[in-house]
């Protein structure tokens, strides 16, 4: 199958993106340095409120982590996107976004005032109307947080590698919130933040599904 990019975008380390996805639309995240987390939450955006709920994605998949054949689950248990292709096999529903507040308090005083995923969050939301309230647990693309045998989470060095990526495939309009991770505490992106690129495509051979939606 043929696919049209829509847009695409490297976004620059430490930085925020956000882009609406039609039904039918994927979603393409490369993480082009390698070991780069990729914070990530996504909305109804025909209705907000129906957001992005790891929890009813984690206990409908039985599984923590999610990679191809993942369903990303709304509040009210519906499809919002699909996990269509993944070369890198483990992503995060379970770590949270960072902020100034858990950066103090994991690291100290001196870290107060970092950049934060929250903060990327609040700033592209904005564009959406959303806001703090809207904020909820999210997904981690590329982000290795085992769980170890006794019950505590891990924050540990990735298992991606430059040019790996994960795909989405929306299941109806969704708007899509990206944080470049720019944690530099922890493992996770190396200690050293760098680039992501995202693109949204369509199936060039698809047809029109209702109110045009692309199928």
């Amino acid at each position: 199958m043929t696919a049209t990019t829509v847009t695409e975008a490297v976004v620059p380390a430490r930085a925020p993106w956000s882009g609406l996805v039609a039904a039918g639309q994927t979603l393409r995240i490369t993480d082009l340095g390698g070991n780069q987390a990729v914070d990530f939450l996504l909305f109804d955006a025909a209705d907000t409120s129906l957001r992005y709920s790891a929890q009813n994605t984690v206990a409908a998949a039985g599984a923590l982590f999610l990679t191809t054949g993942s369903v990303l689950l709304d509040v009210e248990h519906r499809p919002l996107a699909r996990v269509t292709e993944d070369n890198c096999g483990r992503h995060d529903t379970i770590g949270g976004a960072c902020s100034k507040e858990s950066n103090t308090l994991r690291y100290g005083h001196q870290t107060w005032g970092q950049h934060a995923c929250v903060e990327n969050f609040l700033h592209e939301g904005a564009k959406w109307g959303l806001g703090k309230r809207d904020m909820t647990g999210n997904v981690n693309w590329f982000m290795n947080v085992p769980v170890e045998d006794d019950g505590c989470l891990g924050i540990v060095d990735g298992i991606s590698a430059p040019g790996l990526e994960v795909a989405l495939r929306a299941e109806r309009d969704v708007i899509a919130l990206v944080s470049n991770c720019p944690q530099i505490n922890n493992p996770c992106n190396a200690f050293n933040p760098t680039p992501v690129r995202v693109a949204v495509s369509v199936d060039a051979s698809a047809g029109a599904g209702e109110n045009g939606a692309t199928v």
